[in-house]
């Protein structure tokens, strides 16, 4: 059996009931055509990359499937094309790694399906250091005094010496 993955955006336009009877369509399809439907997993709404029909968002859905060929992929892909409900859509074959994979984010070894524990964190005060780590008497050090640098003088520039003197 061959493990297929197809990731549709719909139109975020339409209603909810619309919305699902557009993804129960090409469930349905599917399952017509002879693949078991192994998961369906709707993303929801969210932000596009770039603009496709000059909306900014579209509700993702990704139906995982198995087939005993890719005959069934070019029916399908012909329908998605026609579709005006169907921003765009992806289709790839699993390889043994990808359905590990996704039976991995299913069973929630991978976090990507659990359900998200709150990250907020409640504000117990600073840091404390330890009772036995903190000295009682700080240790009085003194200043050192830096050593006093001169500045350093340029040599003088001393002039050759002309005498005058005949002899």
């Amino acid at each position: 059996m061959n493990h297929y993955e197809v990731t549709f955006i719909i139109d975020p336009v339409l209603s909810g009931d619309e919305i699902k009877s557009t993804a129960s369509t090409y469930e349905s399809l599917l399952k017509d055509q002879g693949c078991s439907i192994v998961h369906v997993n709707e993303m929801g709404l969210k932000q596009l990359a770039y603009p496709i029909n000059k909306k900014s968002s579209g509700i993702y859905y990704c139906v995982e499937y198995s087939s005993i060929n890719g005959s069934p992929i070019a029916k399908m892909e012909l329908a998605l094309r026609r579709d005006e409900r169907i921003m765009r859509f992806l289709t790839i074959k699993l390889d043994k790694y990808g359905v590990q994979y996704n039976e991995d984010r299913r069973s929630g070894k991978i976090s990507s399906y659990k359900k998200k524990e709150s990250k907020k964190k409640s504000f117990d005060g600073p840091p404390v250091a330890p009772v036995a780590a903190v000295q009682e008497k700080p240790e009085v050090v003194a200043p050192v005094a830096a050593p006093i640098v001169a500045p350093v003088v340029a040599p003088e520039v001393i002039a050759p010496v002309v005498s005058n003197e005949e002899e």
